[in-house]
Formats: C-alpha cells, sequence, structure tokens
C-alpha cells in the first residue's frame, strides 16, 4: 500500500512524508515540495501520531479561532512567525526579507515581501488549540480580511508602535466591528526609533474610539525598549540586549518590587490601580468583589479573578486590552500567546441561533476557496455544529445541491495533514466539493436543512422574528464592487480558451476579481481592487498557468460623495399655455447612515406632493449617476441620502 500511494504521489508535486495507521485513525501527511527543491524545517515531526491525534479532537473550549490584522508593514507576519516558533511548530525563525515564512508561501508573496493571501495554520500553546489566520494588510486584498473575520472568534490588532493607527487600520477595524469580533491590541514595533506607546495610545482612544485597557507598560523606548511590566500579575519581563543569539526563548519575570527604576515603579503602581477602576467600571462582579471582599487593599486581589473580568470585558467588546513588544527583536510575543488562551473567545463562547437549529447536525460555511491544479477546488469551512467526516455526501443549501466530499485536510498554510472527521469549532480544508463557492452554507443532507427549517418556524412563532428563516443560510462573505479595471489579452487566439479557464479559476479563488466581456469590442475585461491586485493576478496567469497576456491600460471607477449634509431649495416657474405653475421644492442631502433608506420624505410633506414623487426621484437618480457640477471629473455618487423636506404647489392661475 505504500509502495502505491508514493508512486501516485511521486507524479505530482507532493511528496508522502509519511503514513500511519493505527485502530482508530489513519493519518496521511502531505508536505509540498518547494522550488528550490528544499522542503521547509518543521518542528512537528508528521511521524507523531500523539500529536496529531491532539490536532484531531481538542476540546471545544481549548479551540482559539484568531486572526492577526493590521496596515501593512506593521509586522503581522513576523509576528505569527514567532508565533509558531515558539510554539515549536518551526524549528527556525521564519523572516520576511530572507522569504521563508511559513504563512507568505506564494512566490510573489516572498518577492514583494507582503503577505496577499491570508494564509490559515494551527498550533499548541499551553494546553490550548489555537488556528490561526495571518491576512494581508495591503488595501487592494481587504476581501482575504472580510472572509477570514466572518469566521474568527476573536482577532489581534497589530500596530506600528511609531505610526499608531494607520489608514488600513481603521479599515480592517471597521471590518470586526461589522462582524462582532471582540479582540485585543499588539503594540509592535517597540524598539524602532520614534516608537511611543502614550501616542499609540491616543491614537486608539482618537481615531478607532475604542477605550484600551491596558495590561502591560514597556520597560524604555526604541533602542533602550528592553522588556515589559505586566500590570496583571505586577512582574517585570526582561529580556537579555543578545535576545536575537537564544532567539528571545529565554526571559527573566521577577516581582515589581525588585524593580531598581523608582519612577517606573511608581507608574506601574499608577497604571494598575488605573486598570482595577476601569475593570470595576466595566464589569459589575469585579466591582461587586473589590468592594465587599478587598476593599482595604485592591492589590490582594488574586491574579485569576483580574483575568476572568478582563475575559468578560474582552468578549462583550466593552474595551480591548492592550500589550505591546517588538516581534522582530523576539520580545513580548510569549505573552502576548498567553493573552490569546486567556482572554479572547472559545467557540462555546460564539453562540448563533441557527446552532439550535441545526443541533448536532452539520452546519458549516464555506469563506474560501482554493483551485489547486492537481485536485480541483480545495474549501476551507469553518464548522459551527456537528461533525463533518471525510467521505461523506453534503448538502450545499445556497447551492440546493449534494456533493460528495472526497478527503478533509487540516490545513497547515501550504501543507495539510489528512484526517477522517474534525468536531465543531474548527476550521478545515476540504476536497471534491466542485460546486461550492466563498459563502456557501453546508450541511449535513436536505433533510437536515428541512429539519432546521421547521425548528426555524417554530422559533419565529415564539419570538415573532421574522427573520429567522433566512438565518438559515449564514450570512456570507460581502464583496466589495471592483474599481480598478483593464482589458487582457492571450498572446494567440488559440490560447483564448486557456486563459478563460484560468481567470475561472482565479475567480474561484478570489471573488473581488471580476471578469466581463466588452459588447462592443469583445475583449476581456479584468476588474480587480487595485494596480497591485491586478498585477498579481497578471503574474499569477503566467507562473501557475503558463500564459503570456497583455495587459490594456489601467482605468479607475471613480465615486464621489459628501462628507457633511446641506440643504436647498429650489422654485419653479412655468408658464405653459395659458396657465401659470409655480412648485417649490426643499431637499437635504446627507452622508449615508445604516438601515435609512435611500430617499425619505418628511412626514408634514402635503398629500399633492404624492403625485411628483417619481418625477422628483427620477431627478435625484440623474443628478446622481452624472455627478456634482462643481469637481472636475462628474462621477456616479455613492453612499449619500436624501431627504424631501418640503414641496409646495400654487393653485394653477389663468393669464387670460
Amino acid at each position: 500500500m505504500l509502495a502505491v500511494l508514493k508512486s501516485v504521489l511521486g507524479r505530482s508535486p507532493v511528496h508522502l512524508e509519511c503514513v500511519h495507521c493505527c485502530r482508530r485513525q489513519r493519518l496521511l501527511c502531505i508536505r509540498p515540495r518547494h522550488q528550490n527543491g528544499q522542503s521547509r524545517s518543521y518542528s512537528m515531526p508528521t511521524g507523531d501520531i500523539k500529536s496529531l491525534r491532539s490536532i484531531i479532537t481538542p476540546p471545544v473550549s481549548k479551540i482559539r479561532n484568531i486572526g492577526i490584522m493590521a496596515h501593512i508593514d506593521a509586522g503581522k507576519t513576523t509576528t505569527t512567525e514567532r508565533m509558531l516558533y515558539y510554539s515549536g511548530y518551526t524549528r527556525a525563525l521564519g523572516d520576511v526579507d530572507d522569504g521563508d515564512t511559513v504563512t507568505d508561501f506564494m512566490a510573489q508573496e516572498r518577492e514583494r515581501g507582503i503577505t496577499i493571501q491570508s494564509a490559515a495554520v494551527t498550533f499548541d500553546w499551553n494546553g490550548h488549540r489555537i488556528n490561526l489566520i495571518d491576512t494581508p494588510g495591503h488595501v487592494d486584498f481587504t476581501v482575504e480580511v472580510e472572509r477570514s473575520l466572518r469566521v474568527l472568534d476573536g482577532a489581534v490588532a497589530v500596530f506600528d508602535a511609531s505610526a499608531g493607527v494607520e489608514a488600513q487600520t481603521l479599515t480592517v477595524w471597521r471590518q470586526a466591528d461589522k462582524h462582532a469580533v471582540p479582540r485585543m491590541c499588539f503594540l509592535n514595533k517597540m524598539d524602532k526609533t520614534g516608537a511611543s506607546f502614550t501616542y499609540s495610545i491616543e491614537s486608539i482612544k482618537e481615531k478607532l474610539k475604542a477605550r484600551p485597557l491596558l495590561l502591560q507598560l514597556p520597560i524604555g523606548e526604541g533602542k533602550s525598549f528592553q522588556g515589559l511590566i505586566d500590570l496583571v500579575s505586577m512582574e517585570s519581563l526582561s529580556w537579555s540586549s543578545r535576545s536575537n543569539e537564544d532567539d528571545g526563548r529565554r526571559f527573566k519575570r521577577k516581582p515589581l518590587s525588585d524593580l531598581m527604576d523608582q519612577d517606573l515603579l511608581q507608574s506601574a503602581k499608577e497604571a494598575r490601580n488605573a486598570l482595577l477602576e476601569q475593570v470595576a467600571d466595566l464589569d459589575d462582579d469585579f466591582a461587586s468583589l473589590m468592594l465587599e471582599e478587598y476593599s482595604e487593599d485592591c492589590n490582594l486581589i488574586p491574579v485569576e479573578k483580574l483575568q476572568a473580568a478582563i475575559r468578560r470585558i474582552t468578549l462583550t467588546r466593552s474595551a480591548v486590552p492592550v500589550l505591546c513588544g517588538s516581534a522582530l527583536k523576539n520580545k513580548g510575543v510569549q505573552p502576548l500567546l498567553d493573552a490569546i488562551t486567556l482572554y479572547l473567545p472559545s467557540p462555546d463562547d460564539c453562540t448563533h441561533d441557527f446552532m439550535s437549529w441545526y443541533k448536532d447536525d452539520l452546519c458549516a460555511l464555506a469563506f474560501k476557496v482554493v483551485h489547486d491544479r492537481q485536485r480541483g477546488p480545495m474549501v476551507f469551512v469553518r464548522i459551527y455544529s456537528g461533525m463533518m467526516k471525510a467521505q461523506s455526501a453534503v448538502y450545499n443549501v445556497n447551492k440546493n445541491c449534494t456533493e460528495r466530499m472526497s478527503r478533509l485536510l487540516l490545513p497547515f498554510a501550504d501543507q495539510q495533514v489528512e484526517i477522517s472527521s474534525l468536531s465543531p469549532g474548527n476550521i478545515a480544508l476540504t476536497v471534491g466539493l466542485k460546486q461550492t463557492a466563498t459563502g456557501d452554507t453546508i450541511v449535513s443532507s436536505k433533510a437536515s436543512a428541512a429539519a432546521a427549517a421547521r425548528r426555524a418556524v417554530r422559533s419565529e412563532e415564539k419570538t415573532k422574528d421574522r427573520k429567522s428563516q433566512d438565518n438559515l443560510v449564514l450570512a456570507g462573505v460581502e464583496i466589495p464592487e471592483p474599481v480598478f479595471f483593464c482589458t487582457i489579452e492571450p498572446p494567440s487566439v488559440a490560447k483564448q480558451f486557456d486563459l478563460e479557464n484560468a481567470l475561472r479559476c482565479l475567480q474561484l479563488e478570489d471573488p473581488s476579481l471580476k471578469v466581463r466581456t466588452d459588447p462592443d469590442s469583445g475583449q476581456l475585461i479584468l476588474c480587480g481592487m487595485g494596480e497591485l491586485h491586478i498585477e498579481i493576478i497578471h503574474d499569477r496567469i503566467r507562473r501557475e498557468y503558463g500564459l503570456e497576456t497583455y495587459l490594456g491600460p489601467l482605468q479607475i471607477a471613480y465615486r464621489e460623495t459628501i462628507v457633511c449634509g446641506s440643504r436647498a431649495s429650489d422654485t419653479l416657474d412655468r408658464t405653459m399655455g395659458d396657465t401659470r405653475h409655480q412648485v417649490t421644492v426643499e431637499l437635504e442631502v446627507r452622508p449615508l447612515s445604516e438601515d435609512i433608506p435611500l430617499i425619505e420624505y418628511s412626514a408634514n410633506l402635503p398629500s399633492s406632493v404624492n403625485s411628483y414623487k417619481e418625477a422628483i426621484e427620477n431627478g435625484i437618480h440623474g443628478c446622481y449617476l452624472t455627478g456634482s457640477e462643481n469637481v472636475r471629473k462628474a462621477n456616479p455618487g455613492t453612499d449619500d441620502e436624501f431627504g424631501n423636506h418640503d414641496g409646495r404647489r400654487s393653485p394653477e392661475q389663468s393669464l387670460g
């Protein structure tokens, strides 16, 4: 059997590492060969059946599904690499500049030193299973962050301590708010010249409108950055100046009373008191504990009680814990991992209505599709309830079709471990679901979906929630409209079919990529989120599909919107024949708010205005499409709302 598997896999880009059989489980570990013929130095031996078994069946309360999000160059991938190294997943530290990181495995990512696709990795830390997704920071790949946050339970926002909140930080923070994802902040690059802990905290308050909960203070800033003060345990954590030699594995943890710097000690005591007061303000149970049992000396409160209160605050998103460090200098990453397991939610902490409708039946959401030229579409899914099993049929609620899943894999960036089943709360990679697309809901069978629908109807009757039945299809991933476009042509007419096939495969992976045909010229139009996005797609077609395509000039679909509201009125006074008509209309335009119609009418308008509503709305839409006359280029408007406050029609007057 082993010889047969080796002969089969020998003809593909992957090779067999090892096959282990036991009574309960059969595991196949697949590791891809890289272009230079070398494989990565993974610490977890693929033959370790015990560690693989622990991966398959972790307690749900010990699972953390988290994402790393930030502005570009804030240090997301470097932080992820340190997490993998300290957890024992890798034997050597990956470096973005050297192009040998685990999560940036695409050729374009290694050449450019940026993250293009979100990558999932799984590792252990202090008895917890962490499913981590490293997301891109470039605005062109915002959809990768969107679909990752859709299925994650928590997130870590990484900041450049010298820059604070940056442009893309605002975008990913809004995305996390939309999906109600609890998160914590990590002020990275504290060793960088110009790093400022105070400035970063103020930036979080002012720009993100968030309440930072300071759990650490830095010992020094810039080149003098040495370590941290843990305000929860009141200990100092220090790394040696030669932390790069031992990769930061060893650090000293001492009671704060041993701190020699009295000014720093006083600052730590003040920050600790502020932390206790803030936690008491946000958590009633902790406030009662302080008043009833520790009113004389709040510093005697057990660390476990304070940690539990911080966790409750984090889960309710009342505040965001803030930590600091320097991932590149190997300082502060281990305390960050501890905080992830202590404060971010497990799947048990995130409840959804649909889970009660499906009960123990399978319910999962497909959030990403990767096209493999040998294995076909590979679908990333988040399992919310029930067991997912390999070699089983599943029902796609969105497509109303049944498909057979041939293989079930655990993702480790570009490495996978084949398993036979996986429990709720995990992220899996499936093979064989050819009709499934990003945002589709996967259940065990059509009968299971019908049973869930009946339970939803009963729930609707009790709660009078008319939206219950719609929630049988899980909320998918919101895909933004592309803003850059250009023509794309194959090297010859004979390669037209190959180009169209390549674009279809890339669209399966990247839903923000759109392809359309110009009705006049018949040319293919490539639509993307930005210039870099188009460049990456062009390069992937050349590398992965062997097609030298030609791109036309890049064009931009401009949009304009208003910054603040404005009100204006106009009177039409016109004589038609022997009759004089006079109409006054007053309109207000405002930036669009949520859950408000695009055009609304004031409640005190006279009934005679109803006959003119169609004309009013046609005029508004016409103006909206052509744009403002006060800008050099008139472009379609977006995200505005109009209010009709007044409409008066004077009696018709005969001039005869």
